[in-house]
């Protein structure tokens, strides 16, 4: 069945090529035209699997509290900020950053302006920085006065009058009375006096507090127990350290990517702005939203680059390794399924990530190579090419479609990977493959058709054009370019050299399988022995382009504030603020600042953690804890300013938070799980982790884990064999090609680790990549050996006649793929190099290594060593019977 559905998708294209031809390209067209226009997916969402523990919370994390923080660093110093007229500055970005705008006012930058936009469309949940910060404590400050004097005021009131009914109840006359009730109303007035005064020399109050008092902001905002100029640590969230300030803008949660998108570009133009310039310092906007914005537009940028990488290798690689005619036919039909692919993408609503736009060169290697292979085929053949399509179809075609499924399976294992993005580069090559193989059957044999027809018809005057006299002209150039760099020099050295160490290797196989074969096994031992021991770059900030201005501003946050994201512990329940559960919450966090080393003293800068704003700041006292009715009347008068970020309205959800230090995800992953084991809540509450970094940090345990990679190998050599052992319905005929498969993981593991290139999230899948590309090449050689014993040659010279036709198409298709991989080495994501330098690497030792071993295992496989012996003695008494004379 297989044979004729092949057989009628070459036929339709030897038959109707013009039609075949432009209908494939008309699509393929299409669907690059699709493709750009896709707008490039940095989200994170892409990064980390939604099947971590701290998915869930972190969805509710940014369901209530908006999503993963935008940083405005403010960088001056903290004394600058707060004690000149930079501070109204920084209020009136914080105000427009919030999108609020006075009724009837035109907003700064007029009508067309970043505030305009801003609140307009009011993209932000969540603002809090320094200005409005100290603002609304002026504010309260100057609201808890007033309602404390009319407060003492009344209760000078009561006293008189009780002074005053007292001495008349006791026979005074009412002047003495009325003596009496001034005299406690004084003494209720000289308790007030004496409280403001605290209040006073603790704030160094000499006046309604303001924004223009310097003695009373210093005292307020730094700690006269450290050196000047230093905050005091329960501000860090807003001054980490006094070199700078930070505002955080939490977007609302829900926006769609172009929304988030329009925000972040309001908000840098909003810090770019003349009204808000600051005096000795500027503006800097990063954080996670911003790095994958920028992240972004990197991968548009890397789409083109690669694009036309992969043509200008493929071409060149075609020029020098495939002899035949129309020797760019593969590059056509390559570029055609790699339309034809992310048009598919484009019409599922399937974004562009890092991982996707590496599919680009990987998936025109591997097309290119089956169009080698059938072309191959097809250019066996002596005869015109229509009639040789039959045979083609019946025996090379279903070959290397069995091939390609057995690859799509190695491929398709990727699906079980914990990191979304991974997923995706899978199943995006497994639906290359497919495409990749009907346009190498369909548009590679119509345009072969489509030459044939014209070298078959005799020239006439007129017939060709100048187009046409253009395009013979390139061809002949082209072929003309070939035939110099095959025939030259350096090229037969090499050339020869190949032929000479393939002839020795096929030597050994044939002379000494056994010991060819058990030095290729003890290296695969030493590989995956050494393969727990090879290195993952899991450093985020690594692996994206270093140009990045939002990774730059990154470092420069960390360098001021000594954080470089945020992780917050979500606290659900109907008991939040129960005044058990908020003690709870203050141990916590006190314990976990001591477990992992933080210092108020030295600040932000030498711990991996450092406190943020949080519930339990609210609570400064023991009264104000002392029952929950106290503390919900202390919530009620917190201006929901401070409220918003750290307590939802319902009162059932509260957040913990912490600043995070930028570090490696296999040391952040130890942070957090600390953080975890202390979570200990009072009974009906539950507590989790939550935020960006503890899905990264998750996602890369479980997905740089020996033993995770172990998995992926198991599981990719079963779904190899369980097709293999479909199509070809025979345990033997499986088993064969999977023995060099199996071995190439272990030599590629032992190369990695001695090149000491490191994995990374992208790369880490490596060994499901070398069984879904080993396989193709050795399924391709031992079916081809399997066809010329079945012809009759003995083993020699059929492992000869093997190596001679499919062993050179296999090297030729090997190299195409290869370099399809070797193109993302260009690109300026290191994630996407790194992963391009490994790949290269360890393809071309399994290229290496299958066509050394695999004649070695034919050899064995053809003696019955590698039959069971109870089966090799039932087969030897077979025969001795057959042989034996009839009575």
């Amino acid at each position: 069945m297989l044979s004729r559905l092949l057989g009628r998708l070459m036929a339709l294209g030897a038959r109707r090529p013009v039609v075949v031809a432009a209908a494939v390209l008309v699509l393929a067209a299409t669907g690059a035209v699709l493709a750009l226009r896709m707008q490039p997916s940095a989200d994170t969402g892409t990064l980390v699997g939604r099947s971590t523990t701290g998915y869930a919370a972190t969805q509710v994390l940014h369901r209530r509290f908006g999503d993963d923080a935008i940083y405005v660093l403010i960088g001056e110093p903290v004394s600058r900020v707060v004690l000149t007229s930079d501070l109204d500055q920084v209020l009136g970005l914080e105000g427009c950053l919030s999108g609020n705008v006075p009724a009837a006012q035109t907003p700064p930058g007029g009508p067309a302006g970043p505030c305009a936009r801003l609140a307009a469309t009011k993209p932000a949940k969540v603002v809090f920085g320094p200005g409005t910060f100290l603002n609304e404590a002026v504010g309260q400050i100057s609201d808890e006065f007033t309602a404390a004097q009319a407060a003492e005021r009344a209760q000078a009131r009561r006293a008189g009058d009780a002074a005053y009914r007292l001495a008349l109840a006791h026979g005074l006359g009412r002047a003495s009375a009325s003596a009496y009730a001034q005299q406690a109303a004084k003494l209720v007035q000289a308790k007030f006096t004496a409280q403001v005064l605290g209040l006073a020399l603790r704030y160094g109050l000499t006046a309604a507090p303001s924004l223009d008092d310097p003695q009373f902001i210093s005292r307020l905002v730094f700690d006269d127990r450290r050196p000047a100029g230093t905050p005091k640590a329960r501000f860090a969230s807003i001054f980490p350290g006094p070199q700078g300030a930070l505002i955080q803008v939490r977007l609302r949660d829900g926006l769609s990517e172009s929304a988030q998108r329009a925000a972040i570009a309001d908000i840098r133009a909003a810090t770019r702005m003349p009204d808000w310039r600051l005096s000795a310092g500027g503006y800097a906007v990063t954080g996670a939203p911003v790095l994958v914005q920028e992240l972004s537009s990197a991968i548009s940028h890397s789409i083109l680059v690669l694009l036309l990488a992969a043509v200008v290798v493929m071409a060149l690689t075609l020029l020098l390794v495939f002899r035949a005619r129309l020797r760019l036919v593969p590059l056509l039909v390559a570029l055609a399924a790699a339309g034809l692919t992310f048009g598919v993408m484009a019409i599922s609503g399937v974004g562009l990530t890092m991982a996707s736009i590496a599919v680009i060169p990987v998936l025109i290697g591997l097309a290119v190579d089956y169009a080698v292979q059938l072309q191959s085929r097809i250019q066996e053949e002596p005869v015109r090419l229509e009639p040789s399509l039959a045979r083609v179809a019946a025996r090379g075609a279903p070959t290397i479609a069995i091939a390609a499924a057995a690859t799509a399976a190695g491929f398709l294992v990727l699906a079980l990977s914990p990191v979304p993005m991974v997923r995706g580069f899978g199943v995006l090559l497994v639906v290359g493959i497919i495409l990749a193989i009907v346009c190498a059957l369909t548009l590679g044999v119509a345009v072969q058709a489509l030459a044939e027809r014209r070298g078959a018809r005799p020239a006439k005057a007129g017939d060709v054009g100048a187009l046409g006299r253009a395009r013979v002209a390139l061809e002949a150039a082209w072929n003309g370019a070939g035939e110099i760099v095959t025939g030259s020099h350096a090229w037969e050295l090499a050339r020869g050299g190949v032929h000479r160490g393939g002839r020795g290797a096929l030597r050994a196989a044939v002379g000494r399988p056994g010991r060819v074969l058990g030095i290729a096994a003890a290296l695969a031992l030493a590989g995956w022995a050494l393969d727990t021991q090879t290195r993952v770059e899991s450093d985020v900030q690594k692996l994206v382009p270093q140009n990045l201005a939002a990774l730059s501003d990154l470092h420069r946050l960390q360098n001021i504030s000594g954080v470089g994201g945020e992780v917050d512990v979500v606290v659900e329940g109907r008991r939040v603020t129960d005044p058990a559960v908020v003690a709870w919450m203050t141990r916590y966090q006190a314990k976990i600042l001591r477990e992992l080393h933080y210092d108020p003293r030295r600040g932000c800068g030498r711990s991996d953690v450092c406190p943020a704003f949080s519930l339990p700041d609210l609570f400064t006292t023991k009264a104000s804890l002392a029952t929950r009715a106290r503390v919900e009347n202390l919530l009620d008068a917190v201006p929901s300013y401070f409220s918003q970020s750290v307590i939802t309205p319902d009162r059932r959800t509260a957040t913990l938070a912490f600043g995070l230090r930028l570090m490696p995800l296999e040391r952040q992953f130890q942070v957090l799980r600390t953080m975890r084991a202390g979570l200990d809540p009072p009974p009906g509450v539950r507590a989790r982790l939550a935020g960006l970094p503890v899905l990264a940090a998750e996602a890369n345990d479980r997905l740089s884990s020996p033993l995770r990679r172990i998995e992926t190998l198991v599981a990719g050599l079963l779904a190899v064999g369980l097709v293999l052992l479909l199509a070809l319905r025979s345990p033997r005929r499986a088993l064969v090609p999977l023995i060099p498969i199996v071995l190439a993981t272990g030599w590629s593991a032992l190369v990695l680790f001695l090149t000491r290139i490191p994995l990374n999230p992208l790369s880490i899948v490596l060994g499901a990549l070398v069984i879904a590309i080993a396989t193709e090449f050795s399924v391709l050689l031992s079916e081809r050996f399997r066809a010329e014993r079945a012809a009759g040659h003995e083993v020699t010279e059929a492992l000869q006649r093997t190596y001679r036709s499919t062993g050179a198409a296999v090297l030729a298709s090997g190299v195409t793929a290869i370099a399809g991989f070797a193109v993302l080495v260009v690109s300026d994501i290191r994630m996407l190099r790194d992963f391009g330098f490994v790949t290269v690497i360890d393809l071309a030792v399994a290229l290496i290594g299958v066509l050394v071993v695999l004649p070695a295992v034919l050899v064995l496989a053809e003696r019955g060593a590698l039959v069971p012996r109870p089966v090799r003695a039932r087969r030897r008494s077979a025969a001795r019977v057959e042989r034996a004379p009839a009575a």
